[in-house]
């Protein structure tokens, strides 16, 4: 699966592919534990898969909240620079 290929499904259906591939390499790693994998590097490539599902998950989950500060700034409040009072020391005598 190419990152191209993951970018263009929507949400819904990236959640529903996460969920399908971490079913798969459930099975295929009890596969591997019983000795009936024949070719590890499935494994390799489902795990690469269920990062590239996350990530575009998470790029977005990053750009909505971004649109959301850009829409709703905070005001910022301007602060008065302090005047710091210096105490005298009296010595006693």
């Amino acid at each position: 699966m190419k990152i191209e290929d993951v970018k263009a499904l929507p949400n819904d259906e990236l959640k529903e592919k996460l969920y399908a591939l971490q079913e798969e390499l459930f099975n295929l790693r009890r596969k591997k534990a019983v000795g009936q994998l024949e070719h590890g590097e499935q494994i390799r490539s489902v795990r690469k898969d269920i990062a590239r599902v996350n990530t575009v998950l998470k790029e977005r989950e990053l750009a909505k909240k971004s649109e959301v500060k850009k829409i709703a700034p905070k005001k910022v409040e301007e602060k008065k620079p302090e005047t710091k009072k210096v105490e005298a020391k009296k010595e006693s005598k």
